[in-house]
């Protein structure tokens, strides 16, 4: 597995991955309407785009069995400049391989930020927890009108950084 940095030609196929994780991995915690509310299939690629390119964006790649093949991508993460970890999906055929394990280390060892802030499911609140992060609060958030719970969760970071 390659970890990467985002390319304007990703975009397409983290959407998919995106609709397809939130659709299988998340459908034990929450609705079939709260999925839908959460990922309806209709993504502004535009607004995705900009997001991911002003925000430190990493792409998990597995190696592709074709010679000339650019792999698979099998994982995403986003983290913005005051270290709010935005967004980390994992293909749902790729689940417990490591990769949002990989995604978030690199995150957050390039983290120029005291704390890191994320707003976890309740499927990664388990995940979040065993890396240290600690729950600040519950909450209810809207999305078409359908609530969803996750949780404000922060993780202090270490005074050592390293670029990726």
């Amino acid at each position: 597995m390659e970890i990467r940095s985002y390319r304007q030609e990703d975009i397409k196929v983290i959407a998919e991955l995106f609709y397809n994780t939130v659709h299988s991995v998340n459908a034990a915690d929450y609705t079939d309407e709260q999925l839908d509310a959460w990922a309806g299939g209709s993504i502004n690629l535009e607004a995705w785009d900009r997001s991911f390119r002003e925000h430190m964006t990493l792409v998990a790649v597995m190696a592709s069995d074709e010679e000339e093949g650019n792999g698979q991508i099998v994982g995403f993460a986003d983290m913005d400049s005051a270290g709010y970890l935005d967004r980390l999906y994992v293909h749902k055929d790729f689940q417990r391989c490591g990769i949002a394990t990989a995604l978030c280390d690199c995150l957050e060892q390039s983290a120029d930020a005291e704390t890191i802030t994320t707003h976890a499911s309740i499927t990664a609140r388990p995940f979040f927890e065993k890396r240290g992060y600690k729950v600040v609060r519950e909450q209810q958030v809207e999305r078409k009108g359908v609530l969803l719970t996750n949780y404000v969760m922060k993780k202090g970071c270490s005074s050592h950084r390293t670029q990726v």
